[in-house]
């Protein structure tokens, strides 16, 4: 019966617009419209990201449906990122998802973006499989570095999280701070896998309990390039490979640390990771590595299930619609949101 249950799900919290259509849990179109303007900037510009939304939206979810092989009449309901992101970009995605909704006459599903990033571990797709409840997963992005106890489909808790700077923002602010080009996390793991991870020895900030920090690490590596270039002006160019390294060990060894101590404490068998620094190459091997060595099952989602997409909103809300906790008292979009509210 599920087989006949087709979402669209709808994904604008920051600078990629996407729309996606699944059958059952299966996906039969996944488009991704991403942003190249903030490169010029160094970063996302919110006004510009909303405008770049607007002109994006219809032709993206047009081509989700074409691809997919079906009429929009056919669609069981409308799933779109309510939040957590900017105000601006999920104004339009709810917008859209609201009006099209209303004129189909079926359900509109606001649904949480870092939610919808651990369920995509459950789509129905042959190169991946989905981990057992409960299990711990690492939800790893450019806004948001969280650990959180799995128990069911819709039913999570975050037991850690940053409490400042995420991993990926961490990222991509060094990454700037090197002279690369926005998005700087991608740059960075691609020049680690050239250089020592143990060339330099950069702060991994300490924090009670299962939070993280990442913002001494940003000032570890700012005071330590800038001693450096004192005596040569040249020092980043010529130990680039070298600083990436190191900089992504820093950030690796941060986020295992804190993975390890939460499944001695959950006693979880079973770990995760998603968002779009789970596809981090560095982050992938220390993942696999730990969880051989605590004999625990390790889930991975595929790369294109990581960064921002519709697929992932889709499959959340075909657990909400397959379910009685149905959201649809709370529609209007919302910057901040925690998982589980």
């Amino acid at each position: 019966m599920n087989e006949n249950i087709y979402i669209l799900g709808i994904e604008t919290s920051c600078d990629d617009t996407s729309a996606a259509v699944l059958r059952g849990r299966k996906v039969l179109t996944n488009i991704v419209s991403s942003q190249k303007i903030h490169a010029e900037w160094g970063g996302v510009v919110p006004e510009l990201a909303s405008r770049a939304h607007h002109q994006s939206i219809v032709p993206v979810v047009d081509m989700a449906l074409r691809r997919a092989d079906i009429d929009k009449h056919q669609l069981s309901a409308i799933a779109y990122t309510r939040g957590p992101g900017l105000m601006g970009s999920l104004l339009v995605g709810a917008t859209f998802a609201r009006a099209m909704g209303l004129g189909l006459g079926i359900p509109i599903i606001p649904v949480h973006h870092m939610e919808a990033h651990i369920l995509a571990h459950f789509i129905d797709d042959p190169d991946m499989q989905s981990p057992e409840f409960p299990f711990l997963c690492l939800t790893v992005s450019g806004g948001h570095t969280q650990l959180v106890l799995v128990n069911g489909f819709l039913d999570m808790k975050v037991i850690g999280q940053t409490t400042d700077d995420a991993a990926g923002e961490a990222f991509d602010k060094i990454a700037k701070i090197l002279g690369l080009p926005y998005p700087g996390g991608p740059m960075i793991d691609m020049l680690a896998q050239q250089g020592n991870p143990h060339a330099f020895r950069f702060a991994r900030p300490e924090v009670p309990g299962l939070d993280y920090s990442f913002s001494g690490l940003k000032t570890s590596v700012l005071y330590t390039l800038e001693k450096f270039q004192k005596e040569d002006p040249d020092f980043i160019q010529k130990h680039l490979n070298d600083i990436a390294a190191s900089v992504q060990q820093a950030i690796v060894d941060t986020l295992l640390k804190k993975v390890k101590l939460a499944l001695e404490e959950t006693k979880c068998r079973h770990l995760a990771v998603a968002g779009g620094v789970s596809a981090n190459s560095g982050l992938r091997r220390g993942l696999a590595f730990l969880a051989e060595s605590m004999g625990v099952s390790l889930y991975v989602p595929k790369p294109s299930y990581c960064t921002d997409n519709g697929a992932m909103i889709a499959i959340a809300g075909y657990y909400y619609y397959t379910s009685d906790a149905m959201r649809t008292s709370s529609l209007n979009p919302v910057a901040r949101w925690q998982v589980g509210a």
